[in-house]
């Protein structure tokens, strides 16, 4: 499938009850990885796609899960969500060592991330 979902995110402003809900609901295992002035936490659920969970950029928003989408060119695929209505949530940023990422509202309101892995280096 062309453009397949990659990543799934919980952005919460309770990330300590949401580890402990979810890896005691799903047995997920959970790793905590430094991200930033912070920690993200990666979600193995034993099959594709993984997710994280991280604690909400906005002091007041509400917890959501958001999924990213996979696509070639993420400067191309943000440009053309947007000349077909999208508003961007956040711009093209780089994830150190991962990727690059932007988060877009589709005309209906719906928040998508787009997603744009890091070339692995050879070895």
């Amino acid at each position: 499938m062309a453009n397949p979902f990659v990543h799934v995110e919980l952005n919460t402003s309770h990330s300590g009850q949401a580890k402990t809900f979810y890896s005691q609901l799903f047995d997920w295992k959970l790793e905590d990885v430094p991200l930033g002035p912070g920690t993200y936490t990666m979600i193995h659920p034993g099959q594709a796609p993984d997710g994280g969970i991280m604690q909400h950029p906005g002091p007041h928003g509400p917890s959501l899960w958001l999924v990213y989408v996979l696509v070639d060119d993420i400067q191309a695929a943000t440009a053309k969500a947007k000349s077909l209505g999208a508003k961007l949530e956040r711009d093209v940023t780089e994830v150190p060592g991962i990727g690059w990422v932007s988060i877009i509202i589709d005309p209906t309101g719906a928040m998508l991330g787009l997603f744009k892995p890091a070339p692995r280096a050879a070895g």
